[in-house]
């Protein structure tokens, strides 16, 4: 069955791949035999059990995810990552941010409640439209962690090369680049994931976190649900989990092994990212709203020049059948998010309409 479905270019949720939707669609009403759909079956059942396992293990071969490190899949999506990663983390109290746009301002703000926050590279100064020098940062000795935002989804910048920590843990932001490209995982001490951009429905994060970072002596106060142990020692199953969700996710995670892997969709990403970057590069009206070398493949940023023709763009994209181009209200402009989901044939398609607007505002 063919279904009329639109080119959706949202941040999150954003677009899942369409054998999976399918999949998922067949075995709605009664999963593999069990009699029931997976939302409504209990999470202490070997079936489910089953499904999660499956999922850990197909991300811990995508990513070739080493013995020593924890997969946790843990409610609350990003914003609640905000706080958990400085509550578990900040054992002398102080860490080092790398401020590069919204969502690494949004991290510095949530730790400052839990101990120094030193930002040691940023680029605010030219709003955000850059990646800075992290190649000779001033890291205080006894900082806890390095964090990054590797992928800016509102700013539409990303990290192509790891900042030098000079041996300290790197934490990473991986939320709206999460399994776009392969992965070296020993780089980091932990990676956390909203799954509602690139991989599943909203409501979770999946946490990639090294053993000896997970602790016991955690301020009594802190709530049992936000330990990486409870989850840890729980096999993320302390409480119901967001059972739906890591079932999608699994199923994502079998597909993309299905088609070759991290590096095989890192090509096709690369690919149709070229067909709107090559445009705009080209236009004279559009206007990319980031340095070249750290543009992000996920989220294409860019503006008609003015507040007035932005707002012209996007109403004509939904009339012609193009969704959530508008770009985030923090930052105004446009925006295009085409992660792993979106075909090439989305983005050839937003291309001809941008060049047929262009003619027609000439």
């Amino acid at each position: 069955m063919k279904y009329n479905r639109s080119f959706n270019f949202s941040a999150g949720p954003a677009m899942m791949p369409e054998p999976v939707l399918e999949e998922i669609r067949d075995e709605m009403m009664n999963y593999k035999g069990s009699g029931m759909c997976v939302m409504e079956m209990s999470h202490r059942s070997k079936v489910f059990q089953e499904i999660a396992d499956e999922a850990e293990a197909d991300l811990r071969e995508l990513m070739g995810i080493p013995d020593n490190y924890k997969v946790l899949f843990v409610q609350g999506g990003g914003t609640l990552e905000f706080a958990m990663v400085p509550i578990n983390l900040m054992k002398n109290g102080v860490a080092a941010y790398i401020e590069t746009g919204s969502w690494s301002k949004k991290a510095i703000a949530e730790a400052k409640k839990y101990g120094e926050v030193k930002i040691v590279a940023s680029s605010a100064d030219k709003n955000f439209s850059y990646i800075p020098d992290c190649s000779n940062l001033d890291i205080p000795e006894n900082c806890d962690y390095v964090y990054i935002c590797e992928n800016e989804t509102i700013n539409g910048t990303t990290f192509h090369k790891l900042p030098d920590t000079k041996g300290h843990v790197l934490v990473s932001d991986q939320s709206s680049m999460f399994l776009s490209r392969p992965c070296n995982v020993s780089d980091y001490g932990l990676i956390w994931a909203g799954v509602q951009k690139n991989v599943g429905p909203a409501g979770m994060a999946v946490v990639i976190i090294r053993e000896d970072l997970i602790r016991e002596d955690l301020d009594p106060k802190a709530p049992i649900y936000l330990s990486y142990k409870t989850h840890a020692d729980n096999g993320s199953m302390y409480n119901t989990p967001n059972c739906w969700a890591i079932y999608c996710c699994g199923k994502v995670f079998k597909y993309l092994k299905s088609i070759g892997g991290l590096k095989a969709i890192q090509e096709i990403n690369e690919d149709k990212a070229k067909v709107l970057y090559d445009f705009l590069d080209s236009s004279k009206l559009f206007v990319s709203s980031v340095r070249p070398e750290d543009r992000s493949v996920m989220n294409v940023t860019f503006t008609a020049g003015s507040k007035e023709m932005d707002a012209e763009v996007v109403k004509a994209s939904e009339a012609a059948g193009f969704d959530n181009l508008k770009g985030h209200k923090s930052v105004g402009g446009l925006r295009a998010s085409i992660y792993n989901a979106m075909p090439k044939e989305g983005v050839e398609a937003l291309v001809a309409f941008l060049k047929k607007f262009e003619e027609e505002h000439k």
